[in-house]
């Protein structure tokens, strides 16, 4: 990989990491039919979260550093 995929691999990493730490964790909501009588329809919502580790920010946001650094260095 050429100085310039590791840099922008690196700032990708260190945005995905930064998004980690401040969210830890994904939300989202499924919805299912739970009756449903011709016309009368009535749906349930479950709002579910994948927590995310801060250890994987961490990581991310040390390898995109690194990543960056390096890319600079052999510039």
């Amino acid at each position: 990989m050429n100085k310039d995929g590791l840099r922008v691999l690196g700032f990708l990493l260190l945005v995905l990491g930064l998004v980690a730490l401040l969210y830890s964790g994904i939300t989202y909501t499924k919805r299912e039919k739970v009756v449903d009588l011709g016309p009368i329809q009535v749906d349930k919502e479950t709002t579910k979260r994948i927590p995310l580790p801060p250890i994987i920010g961490a990581l991310a946001l040390v390898g995109g550093v690194v990543l960056v650094m390096s890319g600079r260095r052999s510039a």
